[in-house]
Formats: C-alpha cells, structure tokens, sequence
C-alpha cells in the first residue's frame, strides 16, 4: 500500500500546485483588467493592515500573478507556496465580513500551501529535477 501511495505522491504535488496557483493567478488576472476598480476596491472594501492601499493593490495583484507561475513550475516551489500563503492570509483578514464558504476556501488553500511548503512541490517540479540534478553529480 505505501508503494503505491508514494508513486501517487508527484501527481498529489502536481494536482494541488496547478489547483491552488490557478485561483489565485485568476484572482490576479481579475485585479489587473480593471486596474480603477481594483484600487477602488483596496481603499474602500479591503482593509489590509499597515500598508497604503495603492502600494497593498501592487503587492497584492503581483503576488498573485507571479507566485502562482513559479508554484506550477516547483521553481521555488517552498518559496511559493509561503509567499501565497501570506497573500492568502491577508485576504483573510483585510475583508471586513468573510462569508462562511469563502472561509473554508481559504482554509482549504491554506491546508494545500502548508503541504507543498512543509514537504516542497513534489518530484514533478524544477526543483525536484535539479534536486536530482545535484544528486547525479555528487556520485
């Protein structure tokens, strides 16, 4: 039974990188095609702490566009899945009232970016080739 959960691994990493770097690169592409909007958005809707809405709407459509491609390649992958994790959390608690659905969304993201976080985006990544790359030359 092991063997054939760890050959299920890769495709686990794989599925769960392609999912949650696909909502939040949509949600990213969303911001950017109404830039009015999304800033209108940032200084009246979402309250993100310390930063200046402007510079939090810039972070925040960057870090959704950006992120998500070096997730879905594994370059980078713990890098990735922390950095949206911060996003993630910030969306959380810049909204005012999160609707109970949205929540276990979020929790949801939150439990896949752990993972890949804790464990790294799998075999199927850059990073497992050049980790196996790394490997090979040291023999």
């Amino acid at each position: 039974m092991n063997t054939v959960l760890d050959a299920l691994q890769p495709l686990a990493c794989l599925l769960a990188r392609l999912y949650v770097a696909q909502v939040f690169f949509a949600s990213g592409l969303t911001k950017l095609r109404d830039w009015d909007i999304t800033l209108a958005l940032f200084m009246d809707e979402y309250k993100v702490p310390v930063l200046p809405p402007e510079v939090a709407a810039f972070m925040g459509t960057a870090g959704e566009l950006g992120l998500p491609v070096l997730l879905v390649l594994g370059l980078g992958g713990r890098f990735a899945a922390l950095g949206l994790s911060v996003v993630n959390a910030v969306a959380v608690v810049s909204l005012m009232e999160v609707a109970p659905a949205a929540l276990q969304q979020h929790i949801t993201w939150a439990v896949l970016l752990a993972a890949l976080a804790l464990f790294g985006p799998g075999t199927w990544s850059v990073d497992g080739w050049l980790q196996r790359k790394r490997g090979s030359l040291r023999r």
